[in-house]
């Protein structure tokens, strides 16, 4: 709490003077001169009045409040960016259902995996300024990472952030998750099997991964968690996102993770590689996230750095499973970026999942419209949300991705959406 009134404070007080000056990582030149948005109460589109455009959204709404009433489910937050526009967001269920607190736009979850979008945005940005060779040798850099035949000598940077390290998939995550030491791991990486060949093929990493957030804190000189945070958060003015197990319990608001409706220990595991899978916030900040993604806050993330760190570079696995992985085809992976088609429509963005929480962010270039979905719970069944609303806005009639017809019946009741608030200071 006292981070986050400290954060608070400091935005505030930053808004009076309407600027918000990034110093180049070792040296003095400006990165960055932006103003950060900062409004006192901002009026979201939280409710039927509010919400204007192609997409269907009050079947979206029914949809979405029948879905969180499964007990598979606990929590589940929903925005929308439609044209570009935030035109819908929506809380329903329960943040911890030991004390039946409800989900609200300021209620925090974990990213999981979309962190790793940040991280590719990071260097790209840093590719831009001229501080990160995404061509150099990873070896080059005091990193922990190694590879099996010395092979950190041979992969890029670039290798690194599009997975193709050549190792197994998931390479010794389950070590990671046991507790061990990630630059340990990383170190004992040598002796892992390969997939490929480094640098030949896509095989999706956590701890390798994080090789990038020991690179980045070198070219800031500082932890690579306030690197970020103030080289993209702040000045998106995401206040209500960062780094840390820490930052996610000691808030005032924030989703426990459950399985099957009952609430679970928290797992510091993934917090350990935080350019993995490190990054928590509420929502709107996800919105805001997106927004910036689609390439509408240029002042922050200029086209150029997301033309680098969307850049498709090597050909992946279909995504997903059951009927979603049936959809998708021609998907690739950019630095800590997915793209892939869907039903004619190319489409970007990323999914995350760890114990307790799973997170989506999709959406489609070229209408700029997609959606950001969190919820505390392990079931995969709302990695179907996004495809929904975009099948509404194409208007594609037969649409059924939220259909739970399919589904076995709910045992007993469910939770019951909750309404958003009407204000939050962003």
């Amino acid at each position: 709490m006292k981070r986050v009134f400290v954060v608070l404070l400091g935005v505030a007080a930053l808004a009076l003077t309407g600027w918000f000056g990034l110093r180049a990582f070792g040296g003095g030149q400006p990165l960055a001169s932006v103003a950060i948005p900062f409004s006192a109460a901002e009026s979201l589109p939280d409710a039927p009045d509010k919400w204007r455009g192609r997409i269907d959204y009050r079947t979206f709404d029914r949809q979405l409040a029948e879905l969180a009433q499964r007990p598979e489910m606990a929590g589940l937050a929903v925005a929308v960016v439609e044209d570009g526009k935030l035109t819908f967001v929506r809380t329903y269920g329960v943040a911890d259902a030991a004390t039946g607190a409800p989900v609200t736009p300021h209620t925090l979850f974990r990213w999981a995996s979309v962190s790793k979008t940040a991280t590719g945005a990071m260097a790209a940005a840093l590719a831009k300024d001229g501080t990160l060779d995404l061509d150099r040798p990873v070896a080059d850099w005091r990193t922990s990472l190694r590879l099996p035949g010395g092979a950190e000598a041979r992969i890029s940077v670039a290798n690194l952030l599009s997975q193709r390290t050549g190792l197994t998939k998931n390479a010794y995550d389950e070590k990671l998750e046991e507790g061990q030491d990630p630059q340990l791991l990383r170190a004992s990486l040598t002796a892992a099997p390969l997939q490929c060949e480094p640098g030949t093929c896509h095989t999706y990493q956590n701890i390798a991964f994080d090789t990038a957030s020991e690179i980045v804190s070198q070219i800031a000189g500082k932890p690579f968690p306030d690197a970020v945070e103030q080289r993209l958060f702040l000045p998106l003015g995401m206040v209500n996102a960062g780094y840390g197990m820490k930052r996610l319990t000691g808030a005032s608001d924030w989703a426990r993770p459950h399985r099957n409706g009952q609430v679970r220990p928290l797992k510091e595991a993934y917090w350990r590689v935080p350019a993995a899978a490190g990054v928590e916030s509420d929502i709107v900040d996800f919105a805001t996230w997106m927004r910036a993604m689609m390439g509408l806050r240029p002042d922050v993330l200029p086209k150029p750095v997301l033309e680098i760190a969307h850049q498709p570079r090597v050909h992946t696995e279909r995504l997903y499973g059951s009927g979603l992985r049936q959809a998708i085809s021609d998907a690739s992976y950019g630095l800590g970026w997915r793209n892939f088609s869907y039903d004619g429509h190319r489409l970007e963005g990323h999914s995350g999942a760890v114990s307790g929480y799973r997170a989506t962010m999709i959406f489609e270039p070229a209408t700029r419209t997609g959606v950001v979905a969190l919820w505390n719970s392990d079931w995969g069944f709302p990695f179907r949300i996004p495809f929904a609303a975009i099948d509404s806005y194409h208007k594609r009639g037969d649409g059924h991705w939220l259909d739970l017809s399919e589904l076995p019946p709910a045992a007993g009741g469910g939770s019951a959406a909750s309404p958003v608030a009407p204000s939050l200071k962003k």
